[in-house]
């Protein structure tokens, strides 16, 4: 089997709630998704996306997905897409950094293998932990009590792990945590997520001011070491999230025991691939996950759902269900959410047919 053809589409995602914000007065309404194709000899046909989060959250933004694309697609025809370390191998020496731009190949080279074994990615990837994968609803930035509704709606929907998008003036998070703590059964998890955008000073102010109250404290500054600093200030649980881009950040977290739970986006380690190699090392040191990815549609949720599936359960904080959260659908087959889980489909690949109505037109096409 090779590569033959690389090509993509870009699709627009509005957001169901019109717009999702969070630190720093950042803010999207409509996300600009890649769906990337890899084409085989002998017919088959992988896909994979990327969605970043608009330009201004992670190094990554929409057109650099598909510019990289354009860059790098060329060294990969004739390559065998079941061949997953080699053609990873091969893409990282292409092409330096920008391990989003390589992570939509690598899901569609995923889904290529699983269609040519017959095998779902979650059962290639390890087996097929658990029934279903328990998700999160993340909470958009905005006044406490508008939040606190927003949580009681989602909870009666089924979800019980809540994400709220905190990050701004740290008395008015600090009653963001309180009333929509104030919400939740006992049982329920909270995850008050800065998303980098408190000084270390202020975070200092609000993990005192919800010193009794049951949250996770997530990425609250910028930097490895201010977020360290205040983790050795506070005995709240504690995830990182945008620090942790390699395989050397997971050790140094380990090392410095900077975390309780670590969030692993697919695309900001580059793909299944890489953020496989995360996961396993996260399992041998005992470190919880929240899987996920940036952003996307039916397609990341299936490659989100797929990894989480084959991970052991006791490792699984929570991971999400993005095509929920957007209101144009882009593949069938896609899980779909059933109060507040999902499961991986349990055919070959990934599982979905893409809408190639919806998808439109190829905007690139390397052959």
């Amino acid at each position: 089997m090779k590569i033959t053809r690389i090509f993509a589409h870009r699709v627009e995602l509005p957001l169901v709630e019109g717009s999702y914000r969070w630190s720093g007065g950042k803010s999207v309404s409509v996300f600009d998704s890649t769906i990337v194709g890899v084409e085989t000899d002998g017919g088959l046909i992988g896909y994979g996306e990327v969605c970043p989060l608009g330009p201004f959250y992670l190094p990554a933004y929409a057109e650099g997905v598909r510019s990289g694309l354009r860059e790098l697609a060329p060294h990969l025809l004739g390559f065998d897409p079941r061949e997953l370390s080699k053609l990873n191998h091969r893409m990282d020496a292409a092409l330096k950094g920008h391990a989003y731009v390589k992570s939509g190949i690598d899901i569609a080279c995923w889904d290529l293998l699983g269609q040519a074994t017959g095998l779902p990615v979650c059962v290639l990837m390890g087996g097929r932990f658990g029934e279903s994968v328990r998700l999160y609803r993340a909470i958009s930035q905005e006044s406490p009590d508008e939040m606190a509704r927003k949580v009681a709606g989602y909870r009666a929907a089924g979800y019980t792990r809540f994400q709220l998008k905190v990050g701004g003036d740290p008395d008015t998070d600090i009653e963001r945590i309180h009333a929509v703590r104030a919400m939740l059964a006992s049982s329920d998890r909270l995850v008050a997520d800065a998303n980098t955008g408190w000084t270390q000073h202020e975070a200092m102010r609000v993990v005192r001011g919800v010193r009794d109250v049951d949250v996770y404290i997530e990425q609250p500054c910028l930097t490895y070491d201010e977020c360290l600093s205040v983790r050795r200030h506070t005995d709240h649980p504690f995830v990182l999230d945008e620090n942790v881009d390699s395989l050397e950040m997971l050790l140094r977290g380990k090392a410095d025991l900077a975390m309780d739970v670590v969030n692993l986006k697919i695309s900001k380690l580059g793909g299944l691939t890489k953020t496989r190699q995360a996961r396993d090392l996260c399992v041998s040191m005992g470190i919880a996950m929240t899987l996920e990815d940036s952003w996307g549609g039916d397609i990341t949720t299936a490659a989100i759902a797929h990894l989480a599936h084959s991970t052991p359960e006791e490792f699984r904080f929570t991971s999400t269900d993005f095509n929920s959260y957007v209101t144009v659908s882009t593949a069938d087959g896609a899980p779909q959410r059933q109060n507040g889980f999902m499961s991986a489909s349990t055919s070959a690949g990934l599982g979905i047919t893409p809408k190639m109505a919806v998808l439109g037109p190829r905007v690139v096409d390397v052959s």
